[in-house]
């Protein structure tokens, strides 16, 4: 399966950065420290036993997520731009690629968790190799490299949000569930989500997609317009109490609700709840990376397959929304100069609004727009190619860093993945 949250897509934004400035230099510099600190702090915790392991084939292990975003810049940067730039280690270039055909041969995905060399300790000397070069390049480049930075500040941010699924997903099978981080404060009690209500979305002609001011990976554009039917979508996500009635009315034995696919995977996979879940007596346990604990009716249900939110979406009588009833609802009622919301290993209760801390399936597959157009180069690899048998999801989730989110995210995932930190929320036609 492609790799990250956009299959580390590859798109710059339209109007170039210049280095006009010692100002506008600086600037970028202390992004790209901040970028890549944030990544060494979210490793910390982890010791290099569990920086090395591999749960399962769509998961990396922590080292080299490390590793991948530090040959990034190495790659594209370094090797282009820098004048007697010396490569840390020519191997790397095997061992750390992704998926890049014009790059190269790689290292086998399934296998990561076999690379015990280099250690945790000498990715850490790598990464500050590279840095080291990096700093000295940005005192000079042209804007072609400017670009190619906030890409890889981006794509390395997409691996943030994996460094922590993965992770999860690995201390989920450690029968002792170890605590990634614990909570700042106690939780608070166990309430009940907010009344779900409703915002109506107008016939006729709206506008979506990325304009091209900022960032954009380019399968977040062309900006374009679409009609849409009166609708109706919810102000809120489902919440854990919400989808406990619907395990509690039999929905994971019902097959009248679920996509033929949909029920092939409950039966196939033994899937009674959503992923983390146990049930211990007459208690619904899950493992979070706080560590284990009951299961909390106020938050957004999360870890499920878009199988399980459309089984959940008839269960209910309704249906997930496309993902330009999302945009254009989310753009409407998108708060104004909202805080940006913080990265946390788990999500919080749920409130109203488009800004959750899960990513929430949508009904649409994952298509090119109008107009859509692969960056030129390697970097544009990613996208288009993956564009069959992927469904859209929309929004953040508690793992994306403040500031990568934007209304026009397009994450993709195939209909039966359930380690992200995926929801949904519900729409009707009016």
């Amino acid at each position: 399966m492609p790799e990250s949250l956009t299959r580390e897509s590859g798109n710059m934004p339209e109007r170039e950065p210049t280095f006009a400035t010692r100002e506008t230099r600086n600037q970028l510099k202390e992004r790209y420290l901040a970028v890549r600190q944030t990544t060494e702090t979210l490793a910390e915790p982890l010791s290099p036993e569990d920086q090395t392991i591999q749960s399962m084939p769509d998961a990396s292990p922590a080292k080299w997520h490390r590793a991948h975003t530090t040959w990034f810049f190495e790659t594209f940067l370094l090797k282009s731009f820098a004048a007697n730039y010396a490569v840390f280690d020519e191997a790397y270039n095997y061992l750390f690629n992704s998926y890049y055909e014009a790059v190269g041969e790689r290292h086998p995905r399934p296998a990561r968790g076999m690379i015990t060399r280099p250690d945790a300790g000498e990715v850490g000397r790598y990464r500050a190799h590279v840095d080291e070069a990096m700093i000295r390049l940005m005192d000079e480049c042209p804007p072609e490299a400017a670009r190619l930075i906030e890409l890889g500040l981006n794509h390395e941010q997409q691996h943030q949000e994996l460094l922590l699924t993965d992770i999860k997903h690995a201390f989920s099978l450690n029968p002792t569930y170890p605590v990634y981080q614990h909570p700042e404060r106690n939780p608070a009690a166990n309430d009940s989500a907010p009344k779900l209500r409703w915002h109506e979305i107008a016939a006729g002609l709206h506008t979506i997609g990325h304009a091209g001011q900022g960032f954009g990976f380019d399968n977040e554009g062309p900006e374009h317009s679409v009609f849409l039917n009166n609708a109706k979508i919810a102000n809120r996500p489902v919440s854990v109490g919400e989808f406990l009635d619907f395990i509690a009315d039999g929905g994971y034995r019902r097959a009248e609700f679920w996509l033929s696919d949909g029920w092939d995977a409950v039966r196939q996979n033994g899937w009674e709840a959503p992923a983390y879940w146990q049930q211990d007596g007459a208690v619904w346990m899950t493992y979070t990376l706080y560590g284990r604990r009951p299961v909390r009716e106020d938050e957004p249900v999360t870890h499920v397959s878009f199988y399980e939110a459309a089984a959940y979406a008839a269960w209910a009588g309704k249906r997930l929304p496309s993902e330009a009833e999302w945009e254009v609802a989310a753009r409407a009622h998108a708060p104004e100069n909202g805080q940006l919301p913080a990265l946390n290993p788990h999500p919080r209760p749920v409130v109203p609004g488009f800004s959750q801390d899960i990513w929430e399936w949508t009904g649409s597959g994952y298509l090119p727009y109008p107009g859509f157009r692969a960056a030129a180069g390697a970097v544009g690899e990613y996208n288009g190619k993956f564009m069959v048998n992927q469904m859209v999801l929309r929004g953040r989730s508690c793992a994306t860093p403040p500031g990568h989110e934007r209304l026009t995210y397009r994450n993709f995932f195939g209909p039966a993945a359930r380690w992200q930190f995926s929801g949904f929320r519900l729409a009707e036609d009016i």
